[in-house]
């Protein structure tokens, strides 16, 4: 089930906390719970996108990008994420998390988050592209800074974001279209 209790818990906090600035750090702290663990007692993969949206949502709050999009009637989407995972999260593990918005280009924005431990390693670290959205698909990132009453120009966009950018370019959409059209592709049977 989606942590909505523990979100509104944070997006409580976001609200009572200084405006940040369109490109400053939101630090949030979180604890791995029970319901966080997969079969090897470890915070899920999946559970750890999940739990990202408790960083990513109170930045937005924080940087008045909500107020923008209630007020637009725009909405937010995840167009794309790539993690890393390093270290082990275990049951009552506490964890800092950052995130930040580093860019933009035409069409998305992207942020940058991580979990640290307490012990200064970090557990994974993770990249958004994300899209702002209307009725008529993705809203331009300077239609929404303008909204924003900021600045239009993005910072320069670190070189290993520009690259996975450009290789998200070079994946073919939609996936695994040659083994739909190729007949003769080998198929894997759920049958033992």
């Amino acid at each position: 089930m989606y942590p909505f209790l523990r979100l509104a818990k944070d997006m409580r906090a976001a609200r009572r906390a200084a405006p940040l600035g369109l490109l400053d750090m939101h630090v949030s702290r979180h604890r791995c719970l029970p319901w966080d663990l997969d079969p090897w007692n470890e915070l899920n993969n999946g559970r750890t996108l999940t739990l990202y949206d408790l960083g990513r949502l109170p930045l937005a709050q924080r940087t008045g990008l909500l107020a923008v999009l209630k007020r637009e009637g725009w909405g937010l989407t995840v167009a794309g994420s790539v993690v890393r995972y390093r270290r082990r999260v275990r049951l009552f593990d506490r964890l800092e998390m950052r995130s930040r918005l580093i860019g933009w280009d035409r069409r998305f924005l992207y942020l940058e988050q991580a979990m640290w431990k307490p012990d200064g390693d970090c557990a994974s670290h993770a990249l958004y592209r994300a899209a702002i959205t209307d009725a008529s698909g993705i809203v331009a990132p300077d239609r929404v800074l303008a909204a924003l009453g900021q600045p239009q120009a993005s910072p320069d966009l670190p070189d290993w974001v520009t690259a996975w950018i450009a290789a998200e370019a070079l994946r073919p959409w939609p996936p695994m279209a040659e083994a739909v059209r190729d007949p003769g592709a080998e198929r894997v049977s759920s049958a033992a």
